[in-house]
């Protein structure tokens, strides 16, 4: 996980490039879902944090955004809620 703060716009860009930095995540919230999300575009920086994949982000204790990743956030909701 990489907090937003720790980045400089030209090193996030080359992070993501190479793809080492694939979703983007909400610290307070723990939620995680794809860079291009528009709830995830929205959250304040100091909130966002990044991984380089879904099972980083599920061992920190993140759940999937209900908004672009509507299928894991199912599968997440069915294993977590019932």
């Amino acid at each position: 996980m990489i907090a937003h703060s720790e980045l400089s716009p030209q090193l996030l860009r080359e992070k993501i490039k190479e793809g080492s930095i694939t979703l983007g995540g909400n610290r307070k919230l723990k939620i995680y879902g794809r860079l291009r999300c528009k709830s995830g575009k929205r959250m304040k920086e100091v909130n966002r944090v990044f991984f380089s994949n879904e099972k980083q982000a599920k061992e920190m204790g993140y759940r999937p955004c209900g908004h672009c990743m509507r299928r894991e956030y199912s599968r997440w909701k069915e294993e977590n809620i019932t």
